[in-house]
């Protein structure tokens, strides 16, 4: 089974590399330098980087915080406010995204963990 998972992995790794590259550094509407920071912020919440990393404004760190944690919970008013703070909605989907993302493949590293009888998920990506 063990060779079932890295077999899977390396697989897959290529494409779970396009895809981070594809959202974190694209052209959009928001900073890719933003992006990145909001995907480390998403994944620092869901286990897989340590704390420290670049701060973001406080109602987008709030944001990210929801979506990494708690993502049912977020709400119209949530997306309000970020556009209250000049955020386009093109660029709140790219963010989210990035948030998404960022706490998705935190979990997937987690339960990889978990399935290879490690106690602590890698701490890199």
């Amino acid at each position: 089974m063990m060779q079932d998972i890295d077999s899977n992995l390396r697989r897959h790794a290529g494409k779970i590399q396009s895809l981070l590259d594809s959202v974190l550094n694209s052209r959009g509407d928001s900073d890719p330098e933003l992006r990145r920071a909001v995907e480390h912020q998403a994944a620092t919440h869901a286990g897989r980087l340590p704390e420290g990393g670049p701060l973001l404004p406080q109602e987008l760190g709030n944001y990210v915080d929801k979506v990494s944690r708690h993502a049912f919970k977020v709400t119209d008013a949530d997306i309000e406010t970020l556009r209250a703070d000049g955020y386009s909605e093109d660029a709140i989907f790219e963010l989210t995204l990035c948030a998404a993302l960022g706490a998705g493949i935190a979990r997937l590293d987690r339960a990889i963990a978990a399935m290879k009888g490690e106690v602590n998920a890698p701490k890199k990506h």
